[in-house]
């Protein structure tokens, strides 16, 4: 499941399980924010993604490929 409140203007948030779900990602709002990228700093949007999952059926590492396969994705959405 995913949830956002970034449309509220929330950055971050922390999504609740719920049954049956086994996990759930929440995405806030995208802001500007100061980047380095090969020693220079730009101002890039910055998306801030959680996840919340059920460690019964999963745990933190696949969680994590997950997240780093979503941020991939959307760094690049050519590859869609």
């Amino acid at each position: 499941t995913v949830t956002s409140l970034g449309g509220d203007g929330i950055d971050v948030l922390y999504p609740i399980i719920n049954p049956p779900q086994v996990a759930i990602v929440g995405a806030g709002a995208i802001r500007d924010q100061a980047w380095v990228q090969n020693g220079q700093i730009i101002v890039r949007p910055i998306l801030v993604l959680t996840l919340a999952a059920d460690h019964r059926v999963t745990d933190g590492r696949v969680g994590s490929r997950f997240l780093r396969t979503i941020a991939d994705l959307l760094a690049h959405p050519q590859s869609l």
